[in-house]
């Protein structure tokens, strides 16, 4: 049997709050992460597309641009057939009402990110139709991505789904796939960057 050519979609904003951010697993090395979870017998990884966006310093966490900017030179370097695809990290200030039995309005700092599932789904369907992959694989729970993985599959290209996190999996999303596999703690601790990456000063930040 031979490999099919295969390119993996990863939701990155997705992927860190389902699956990394209260975990000690957040130095993800993408590429092993995929190659355990799709066998070298049976995928070709050509392909990791990585759709994130830069996030902005905060009060109460300052450097988190600073830790995601080591991680994604870390990505950049460690991994050759990585492409990093940015949407927008948008915050600013909104006012919202107290929960019950609380009354009256609060100002919040409002952030969301902004781009990332649009981005995935085009280049999801792009890529089909330029039969760059026979497999497209797609790391992420937004159901928003449904209509994009059943037109891809419309175009007779296998759809995979690894899931992030194991409880409340879309199931907008979970009969459309071909095959689903959850990623789980345990795949996670086997896929760690080395804390150093080899022939960089690119190293894990102390506290993340």
């Amino acid at each position: 049997m031979v490999a099919q050519r295969t390119y993996v979609y990863i939701d990155g904003f997705n992927l860190y709050y389902r699956c990394l951010r209260k975990t000690p697993h957040k130095w993800l090395d993408l590429s092993r992460l995929c190659e355990h979870l799709l066998p070298p017998d049976k995928h070709q990884i050509l392909k990791i597309k990585y759709f994130t966006a830069r996030v902005q310093s905060r009060p109460y966490d300052v450097d988190a641009p600073t830790r995601q900017n080591a991680y994604l030179l870390a990505l950049q370097s460690h991994i050759r057939h990585l492409e990093i695809i940015y949407g927008q990290f948008l915050s600013h200030p909104v006012r919202r009402p107290l929960a019950p039995p609380n009354s009256g309005m609060v100002d919040i700092i409002h952030t969301e990110e902004k781009g990332t599932d649009v981005n995935l789904a085009v280049h999801l369907l792009n890529d089909a139709w330029r039969d760059e992959y026979e497999c497209g694989v797609v790391i992420s729970n937004d159901s928003d991505l449904a209509e994009a993985m059943r037109l891809a599959k419309d175009r007779n290209k296998i759809i995979g789904w690894l899931a992030p996190g194991g409880n409340c999996l879309s199931h907008t999303l979970k009969d459309i796939p071909h095959f689903i596999k959850i990623i789980r703690a345990k795949n996670l601790a086997a896929s760690q960057l080395p804390p150093v990456i080899p022939g960089t000063n690119i190293h894990k930040p102390e506290k993340w």
